[in-house]
């Protein structure tokens, strides 16, 4: 599960970002506009004008409802063991574009 960025270097975090920690709350930015697609949505963020492709909607509506528990990793806890750590490398690459914040 990845998100694909239209930054130069994607993997580059913005200067004041915090980390990606798993086990803090996250929430979507409120500088971020969510458009459905049929493939997920694009999430744009009007601070930083940066733009992402969130790819399935499993992953959209984790992003959604990142608010509604205490941790990333909670939030990622109902879908296949399988799938948990490439939807948390999604929530970092997120994080690093300041798509989603610390709660």
């Amino acid at each position: 599960m990845s998100t694909e960025d239209t930054a130069a270097d994607p993997g580059a975090e913005a200067p004041g970002t915090p980390a990606f920690d798993p086990d803090v709350a996250w929430k979507l930015s409120p500088h971020v506009s969510l458009r459905p697609e049929s493939f997920g949505a694009l999430a744009y963020h009007f601070g930083n004008r940066k733009l992402s492709f969130l790819k399935t909607p499993r992953l959209v509506e984790v992003v959604e409802r990142l608010v509604e528990h205490p941790t990333a990793r909670d939030a990622v806890g109902a879908l296949a063991p399988g799938e948990r750590s490439s939807y948390l490398e999604a929530l970092a690459s997120l994080a690093r574009t300041e798509m989603i914040v610390p709660a």
